[in-house]
């Protein structure tokens, strides 16, 4: 064998074994986190973050993911519906769904809310991703009207398109002044790992399901 002939057999061994290092690495699941400010982890570093906090107790469990963290704060349902198609990219193997909490801060009527949720999570299925609803509630002050109609989008929502739901991101954190920020409003470090925590059994119940899918 000439060296060139040796050095191509070389070359061709080596692309399969960086291939085949790649098709293990492309096991293990990609996962989008999108949302908003609860969810992109307002003044925090992005280790603090509710989808690096997600992904680690999940991995500690034993699951090969990455999730991505696309959430903005200041984000409303309509600004996550424009932007979904791009910040969750081809490949996504499901989608942790958090938005509607700056509609309810900024009184958008709840219909509009419904519409614009129902809207991406209707644009995901069609892609073939799963979606993990995560809830909200209204504000008190926003009045009782107001929350009723509001605080019925995510069960009905969830029902409607057979969507595992965790019914309110903040349960047991926006009460506890110690695990918010100073705003009051925003979970800090130890509110998050609470709120992942809390999370941890549903989320990973879903994420077996996905794994089941791709077996």
């Amino acid at each position: 064998m000439s060296f060139k002939a040796a050095l191509l057999h070389f070359a061709v061994i080596l692309t399969g074994i960086l291939t085949g290092a790649t098709g293990a690495s492309a096991q293990s699941l990609q996962l989008v986190g999108f949302g908003d400010s609860l969810m992109a982890g307002y003044q925090l570093p992005q280790e603090d973050a509710l989808p690096a906090q997600l992904q680690r107790k999940l991995a500690e469990k034993g699951h090969e993911l990455s999730i991505t963290n696309a959430g903005v704060s200041g984000d409303t349902t309509s600004g996550g519906l424009s932007r979904v198609d791009w910040s969750v990219p081809d490949g996504t193997d499901g989608v942790i769904l958090e938005l509607g909490a700056n509609d309810a801060l900024r009184g958008v009527p709840p219909d509009q809310t419904e519409r614009n949720l129902e809207q991406i999570i209707t644009q995901l299925k069609a892609r073939g991703i799963p979606v993990f609803l995560v809830g909200m509630m209204a504000p008190p002050n926003m009045g009782e009207d107001y929350g009723q109609k509001f605080n019925a989008i995510y069960p009905r929502l969830a029902e409607k398109h057979q969507l595992p739901l965790y019914p309110f991101i903040m349960e047991g954190v926006i009460t506890e002044r110690s695990l918010l920020l100073e705003d009051g409003m925003h979970p800090n470090t130890k509110g998050l790992d609470l709120i992942s925590t809390r999370m941890l059994p549903l989320v990973e119940t879903w994420v077996k399901t996905i794994e089941g899918n791709q077996n």
